[in-house]
């Protein structure tokens, strides 16, 4: 009889255990802002990327240039340096920036850094496997007319148990031939945090 009870026991504990470990996965629209921490996140990189493609695509610059050289102008996206106190991966609204150039018709963008190397690799290598009506010429990349950079900072306040995460993106467009900066533009996101 002590054993049948001690067994029921251990079984109910266990039982319960589990049933108190399960968790529920829900999908939510990718547009929905959901900020458990406090931490950068999603929402943080769409409101960037699109105000930074409001302000660079707004800006005088690209009509300047097309003025003086009667074409659109070129541009290779560098790095985005993260200066915050968070691992941040700025990719997420850097693709964001690069998709607004290429569906607005009005910038010509060029591959950077690593995946510029990747085809440059690949180029190399038709010049030694492909037939030579098909392989690709060395020489005739496009070179780009500005640079688009930037860094993301921030500022993290606390006191008992409250916090304040600041951050400021900045970009920067630069003539790559005479290093003139055409364009800067920022986002701010402030969040408060009480826990």
């Amino acid at each position: 009889m002590k054993r049948n009870f001690l067994f029921v026991l251990a079984l109910g504990l266990t039982l319960g255990l589990l049933s108190g470990c399960a968790h529920t996965v829900e999908r939510v629209d990718t547009k929905e802002a959901i900020d458990l921490s406090g931490r950068w996140n999603d929402t943080d990189s769409r409101l960037v990327a699109e105000e930074m493609v409001n302000q660079v695509l707004g800006g005088a610059w690209i009509d300047n240039h097309q003025k003086e050289n009667d074409k659109k102008p070129v541009v290779v996206v560098g790095l985005v340096y993260n200066k915050s106190h968070e691992h941040i991966s700025a990719e997420t609204f850097v693709k964001d920036v690069e998709r607004a150039f290429i569906n607005s018709g009005r910038v010509r963008l060029v591959q950077a850094g690593d995946k510029r190397e990747e085809l440059r690799r690949e180029r190399a290598a038709q010049q030694e496997f492909a037939s030579m009506e098909t392989a690709k010429a060395w020489g005739k990349e496009l070179g780009a007319d500005f640079m688009l950079n930037g860094d993301i900072n921030s500022i993290v306040d606390t006191y008992k148990k409250e916090r304040v995460n600041f951050y400021k993106i900045n970009m920067e467009l630069s003539n790559l031939e005479t290093n003139e900066i055409v364009w800067i533009g920022d986002k701010e996101i402030k969040k408060y945090i009480n826990n």
